[in-house]
C-alpha cells in the first residue's frame, strides 16, 4: 500500500500553519466539489483526496500522529497507530503499532491507507475536521434551480417535484401562494450532499406570461370589452378574473379607458393571511362595423348636433 502525502495533496508545506492548511483546503474544495463538476469522476476522486487530506491535517491530533510516523510508517507494520506510553516499543514519539485487519467495510469513503493508519476513524468518530468548513461555509454546497408558475398557481400555491444533484434524488417543494417574480423559495437541508451538513435548495421563481392578465405587485390588470352602445347608454359587462367571470355595471357615458377596480380579486398578499390585491379592469369600447343605412343616418344626426 502506497504512502499518501497529504501535504502534497493540499499543496502546502509541512511547516504550514493551521490557517494556511484551512485556506488551501477551501480553495481546492470549491474547485473540485461534485456539485460544481457534476458527472466528472476525476473531480469526484480528487475531491475525496482533498477531503481526506484535510481530515488528517486539519485535526491537530491526527496531524501529530501522521507527522510522527511519516513516510516510514510501513517500517512499523503498515498497521494502525495507537498512542502508547513514552517510548513504548521503541517507536517514535511513544506510538506503538498494532496490526489490525480492517477488511473492506466502513471507512466513510476514506482510502485504505487512511483506514489502516487511523483504524477506520474519521469524521464519523469525532465530527470531522472538514465538515463545518466545507458544508457550512462553502456556497457550492447549495443547489439552485428555476421554477415557472402560472398566475393560477401563484393564486393558490402549488408543489413542484425537482431533481437534485445527479438527478436520482427527488424533492417535493411546496411553493406558497403570492410569490413574486424573481423571489427564491428555500428548502433547508435539501441541497448538495457530502459528509457534513447538507446545503440548502433554492428555487428561483419565474412567472409565465398570461394572455388575459398583467401582474402589478399584488394587483392584476386586464381589459373588458363593451360595445359603443353600452358605453354611451350604460349596461353590464363580464370581467375575467382568476376566480371566474364577474359582472359589473357600466354607467351611461363611460369613456373609453375608464378603469374599474374589483377589490379582492388580485393575488394573495404575502404575510397578510386572507388578504388579496385588486383587479384593475380597463374599459375598451368596441366601435361598430358594417353599419346599416339607418345606423349611418343616426350617426350623421349626432355629427350634425356637434356630439
Amino acid at each position: 500500500m502506497d504512502y499518501k502525502d497529504y501535504y502534497k495533496t493540499l499543496g502546502v508545506a509541512k511547516t504550514a500553519t493551521a490557517k494556511e492548511i484551512k485556506a488551501a483546503f477551501r480553495k481546492l474544495a470549491r474547485k473540485h466539489h461534485p456539485d460544481v463538476n457534476a458527472g466528472h469522476k476525476d473531480a469526484e476522486a480528487r475531491f475525496k483526496e482533498i477531503n481526506e487530506a484535510y481530515e488528517v491535517l486539519g485535526d491537530p491530533e491526527k496531524r501529530k500522529r501522521y507527522d510522527e510516523l511519516g513516510a516510514n510508517w510501513g517500517a512499523f507494520g503498515g498497521g494502525r497507530a495507537r498512542p502508547g506510553g513514552p517510548g513504548a516499543g521503541g517507536w517514535p514519539g511513544g506510538v506503538r503499532i498494532e496490526y489490525e485487519d480492517l477488511g473492506g467495510g466502513g471507512g466513510g469513503g476514506f482510502s485504505d491507507f487512511f483506514r489502516t493508519f487511523f483504524g477506520g476513524l474519521g469524521g464519523a468518530a469525532g465530527g470531522g475536521a472538514g465538515e463545518e468548513d466545507l458544508f457550512g461555509e462553502v456556497a457550492s454546497a447549495d443547489a439552485e434551480g428555476e421554477v415557472e408558475l402560472t398566475l393560477a398557481e401563484v393564486l393558490k400555491g402549488t408543489t413542484r417535484e425537482v431533481r437534485v444533484g445527479d438527478g436520482r434524488r427527488r424533492v417535493e417543494v411546496r411553493i406558497p401562494a403570492g410569490v413574486r417574480e424573481g423571489s427564491r423559495v428555500r428548502v433547508a437541508g435539501e441541497g448538495g450532499r457530502g459528509r457534513g451538513k447538507p446545503g440548502d435548495l433554492y428555487l428561483r421563481v419565474r412567472i409565465a406570461p398570461d394572455p388575459a392578465f398583467e401582474r402589478r405587485g399584488d394587483d392584476l390588470a386586464t381589459s373588458v370589452h363593451v360595445p359603443l352602445t353600452a358605453a354611451v347608454l350604460g349596461g353590464e359587462a363580464k370581467v375575467p378574473t382568476l376566480d371566474g367571470p364577474v359582472g359589473i355595471k357600466i354607467p351611461p357615458e363611460t369613456p373609453n379607458g375608464q378603469v374599474f377596480r374589483l377589490r379582492g380579486h388580485g393575488l394573495p398578499k404575502q404575510g397578510e393571511k386572507g388578504r388579496r390585491g385588486d383587479l384593475l379592469a380597463t374599459l375598451a369600447v368596441d366601435l361598430p362595423r358594417r353599419l346599416t343605412p339607418r345606423q349611418k343616418e343616426l350617426f350623421e344626426e349626432l355629427k350634425g348636433s356637434g356630439t
